[in-house]
């Protein structure tokens, strides 16, 4: 099993948070799921949802490089 690190806000943190105890979960948990349901889903709705990361961040990631 791999582990890796995470880096969120602090009001994102705090809504995973709450997100999480609503639904009785750790917030680790629900992430944790969460990545479960990407991975699962259909390739279409995978590629558009990453699409949508990427040019929502298309900026912050040409600064980054």
């Amino acid at each position: 099993m791999k582990t890796m690190l995470l880096q969120i806000d602090d009001a994102k943190a705090g809504a995973l948070q709450e997100k999480a105890q609503r639904v009785g979960l750790e917030a680790e948990q629900l992430l944790a799921i969460t990545v479960d349901d990407l991975i699962g889903r259909p390739d279409a709705d995978f590629e558009e949802a990453v699409q949508r990361v990427l040019t929502k961040n298309r900026e912050l990631y040409r600064r980054l490089a």
